[in-house]
């Protein structure tokens, strides 16, 4: 049972408020990306990773593949418009077994722990599925208009990734969502709605997602040392 990384990277990253993608933006000389592909690079569990970029940023993920001895990624593949088409895109592309495993991971999340990912991975060979999530801690408020409603946070997890899935499974939910012109906002809603099983397993608050300046400021503070 093989385990895929699939990266998807095609978004523009609109939301940090710069011209380059914050994916390729550079921490201490190194862009983003790179601290997110020597996650899986570095794991033993993980055979290959497939990254889904804007084909305009091929020639840069190649020279940062040699450059930093990336030998897991054998495939660069043109990704779409929505993340869900990206990760379509690199499922396409891939020649799996139905059982055979494929973790989703945001581009954008350089500091996922090893042992969360070894974790995750041992869970998906086990349950067929592992949905990394953090438990909700803080006190949390719906406001609606006039009205506000504290919500029960007991249940109540954030969803981060990766997303493993066996490969056939994800294909199906995907397929089916492609059809009736669904789109979710990850994986998970995907398997989900297709009536799938996904095992919710512990992710860590250092597993965030970059998605502003100030998260950019974060990561730099964390990898100063490295």
């Amino acid at each position: 049972m093989s385990v895929t990384a699939v990266i998807p990277a095609a978004g523009a990253g609109i939301r940090m408020g710069t011209p380059l993608p914050k994916q390729y933006m550079k921490i201490h000389g190194k862009e983003l990306i790179v601290y997110t592909m020597e996650v899986f690079q570095k794991n033993k569990a993980v055979k290959n990773i497939i990254i889904a970029a804007h084909p305009d940023y091929f020639p840069l993920i190649e020279r940062l593949k040699k450059k930093y001895g990336i030998t897991k990624l054998t495939a660069i593949i043109k990704g779409g418009k929505e993340r869900q088409d990206s990760v379509f895109a690199a499922l396409s592309s891939l020649s799996l077994l139905s059982s055979d495993l494929v973790a989703v991971h945001d581009a954008a999340r350089p500091l996922l722990p090893q042992a969360v990912l070894t974790n995750a991975v041992k869970i998906a060979k086990e349950k067929g599925s592992a949905l990394v999530c953090i438990k909700a801690r803080d006190t949390l408020l719906q406001q609606t208009n006039n009205s506000a409603k504290y919500v029960d946070r007991s249940n109540v997890y954030y969803v981060q990734t990766p997303q493993i899935f066996q490969y056939g499974q994800l294909m199906k939910a995907m397929e089916k969502a492609r059809k009736e012109k669904f789109t979710g906002t990850d994986e998970s809603m995907l398997m989900r709605r297709a009536k799938y099983h996904v095992e919710i397993v512990e992710g860590s608050m250092l597993n965030f997602k970059v998605t502003t300046k100030e998260d950019l400021d974060l990561l730099r503070s964390l990898t100063n040392s490295h």
